[in-house]
């Protein structure tokens, strides 16, 4: 494995190998209002809406992780609990054991892949700052907003979450 920047020349040659770098969001949207610069006013608002429109919009998603293991002190977890909530502003309440935890929050991604992706990561991502158990995540419920509303009108479903907070079971 080579270390250099990147585009320096290979060491004994004295040509700048060429990289590639993706542009910027908003280039396209850029070019294209250049490029329209002879349509009527309105036209060119009706082109930019729709250029706004392909672009994939993030949603909220609820989250529900579950995490469990080998016992723990509670003092321990709930500190630990307190401090990822701490760290990770959107939680929006903990409930755990010495053995387990549940953590519920909201995370704004583009699409489910996405959303469950960065929960996949949360514990393991936080274990050493927060001071979390070494526990497994075991669990994960990943739904939209609407569909964890309608759940909730309906009466079935993760009841709502007890006060924001850490909580025993």
């Amino acid at each position: 494995m080579r270390r250099a920047r990147p585009g320096a020349p290979p060491r004994g040659t004295a040509e700048r190998a060429l990289t590639s770098v993706e542009a910027g969001a908003d280039f396209d949207e850029a070019r294209d209002r250049s490029d329209r610069s002879d349509l009527p006013t309105d036209r060119k608002t009706e082109t930019a809406t729709e250029t706004r429109e392909e672009r994939p919009v993030s949603k909220l998603w609820h989250i529900t992780l579950s995490v469990s293991g080998v016992e723990s002190p509670l003092k321990e977890v709930r500190r630990g609990l307190e401090q990822l909530a701490h760290d990770h502003p959107f939680l929006l309440t903990s409930r755990y054991a010495n053995d387990h935890a549940e953590i519920r929050y909201w995370e704004e991604a583009r699409d489910l892949h996405d959303a469950a992706a960065v929960a996949l990561r949360l514990w393991g991502e936080h274990r050493q700052t927060a001071k979390l158990p070494p526990w497994e995540i075991v669990g994960l419920e990943v739904i939209d907003r609407e569909t964890y509303h309608q759940r909730i009108a309906e009466g079935y479903g993760p009841p709502p979450a007890a006060p924001v907070g850490v909580h025993p079971y």
